[in-house]
């Protein structure tokens, strides 16, 4: 289904299906004896959405054992190097004492479930109003306890977001850490633009943000339509061609870095040797040699 400026979903529909998607290769990271997750209620989450494609999966059912990017394996060597990193953002954060968190586009993220924040860390999560409140009901059906203070945000991020998240009560003069992860492909270029002049508007000195970083010189001009063509030869029935916008739009560092911001990139190479992986030969793996991961602190 093509985007519009004011289309919706839920987690089976859409960008949201997405959402599941990534809930569902961390459920399957989080399984067996040598596990490289652990999210004890992504799985759960999955088989409460309820698409049959993603649950086969969490089931164990093979998909993609002859794509050397898409394999069980493969899958979740990725999922993990991108969770950890997030993960990773989010723990130094608090180390530094940063007890302000927010989660943009949260979708069927567990992290304020499943981190060990420390006492008196409050995390917001931003997303649609449906999918707000699936994830909310079904993991209190599920007896999972935040292990912060979790805010709920039940909104578009093409509305008025940051009015909504102050009505929550989130501090502008406190340091933040944030969070897009899995965001940036699904704004228009102009959108990702303004979310963030209003993240830097709502940051205090110290604040920091995490992200994927894209390496725009590098990635092929059809490397979104080659993606969906392999993942539905696999059986998915998202369309992510038609979920992307794809194009000219400004480099997320170079953008935060002319706002004050400064970065600190890491390869999708380098981060797969942090985690002892190595990056599997395919063009489609790291989109661009200098694409990865990107880390920015508010001066």
């Amino acid at each position: 289904m093509t985007r519009t400026a004011d289309d919706s979903w839920d987690l089976a529909s859409s960008v949201g299906a997405t959402a599941t998607a990534v809930a569902a290769s961390r459920a399957t990271a989080s399984q067996g004896p040598d596990a490289l997750l652990d999210d004890p209620w992504a799985e759960p989450l999955v088989r409460a959405v309820g698409m049959e494609m993603f649950v086969k999966v969490v089931d164990g059912e093979s998909l993609g054992d002859d794509d050397p990017l898409l394999n069980r394996r493969a899958m979740n060597e990725q999922m993990a190097v991108r969770t950890r990193y997030f993960d990773d953002f989010f723990t130094s954060a608090a180390a530094a004492g940063i007890r302000q968190a927010v989660i943009l586009a949260s979708g069927l993220d567990t992290r304020a479930y499943r981190l060990a924040w420390p006492a008196g860390t409050v995390v917001f999560e931003i997303d649609q109003p449906e999918v707000v409140e699936f994830k909310t009901r079904t993991l209190a059906g599920l007896g999972a306890e935040p292990t912060a203070e979790r805010r709920t945000v039940a909104i578009d991020l093409r509305n008025d977001w940051a009015a909504a998240l102050r009505d929550a009560g989130f501090d502008p003069t406190a340091p933040t850490a944030w969070s897009a992860e899995g965001l940036l492909v699904y704004l228009p270029p102009e959108a990702q633009d303004r979310l963030f002049d209003e993240i830097t508007a709502l940051s205090a000195p110290g604040s920091r943000i995490a992200t994927e970083h894209m390496d725009l010189a590098s990635i092929p001009a059809d490397w979104a339509e080659k993606l969906t063509e392999r993942t539905k030869r696999l059986g998915s029935e998202i369309d992510l061609a038609a979920l992307f916008y794809t194009g000219e739009r400004n480099s997320a560092a170079d953008y935060l870095a002319n706002q004050g911001w400064s970065n600190e990139i890491v390869t999708t190479a380098e981060a797969y040797a942090a985690n002892g992986f190595e990056l599997p030969d395919d063009e489609l793996a790291s989109l661009g040699g200098g694409s990865g991961y990107l880390t920015s602190t508010l001066k």
